[in-house]
């Protein structure tokens, strides 16, 4: 069986790689499209601020961040439905889609590396944000780590 993965969030650059993904294999079996979203480390604003919590200050700020997760969390049903909507449209079967979501990580792109390497997938597909060069230089990019970062991996980078 041939597996792809899709590094997936809410930009009109990911949604692209999805569309390019299903219409490249409609109707090819033998296949397992993942569709995976990384949610990444917490905003700087709800870091710890270094000083020893009291126990209602640490309960406290558990909440705030179980608040953030769970809203990250809310914005993933939309995100994996409107995906899988595009695959099946293009012809791949819903059994063939699968989703999976890594939390809680400082690189964005060493976690979709890393789960490209450990589920043993043929192909990653990446959508590329519309960055300019110099926003590029300052903000970086996850496909562009990806690619840096990914020697001996498929990967097709969708613009």
């Amino acid at each position: 069986m041939k597996k792809i993965l899709i590094a997936i969030d809410d930009s009109e650059g990911s949604l692209k790689a999805v569309d390019f993904v299903g219409r490249q294999f409609s109707g090819a079996s033998g296949l397992k499209i993942t569709l995976l979203h990384v949610i990444p480390n917490l905003p700087a604003p709800l870091w710890d601020d270094g000083h020893i919590l009291t126990e209602e200050e640490r309960d406290a700020r558990n909440k705030v961040i179980d608040k953030w997760l769970a809203n990250q969390k809310l914005k993933l049903e939309p995100m994996f439905g409107k995906a899988t909507e595009i695959l099946t449209k293009r012809g791949v079967e819903k059994g063939q889609i699968d989703t999976k979501t890594v939390a809680d990580t400082l690189d964005v792109a060493g976690s979709i590396l890393h789960e490209v390497k450990d589920g043993d997938y043929h192909m990653l597909a990446i959508g590329r944000h519309g960055y300019s060069k110099a926003e590029r230089l300052i903000m970086g990019s996850v496909a562009t780590a990806v690619i840096n970062r990914g020697a001996g991996m498929a990967i097709c980078v969708i613009e």
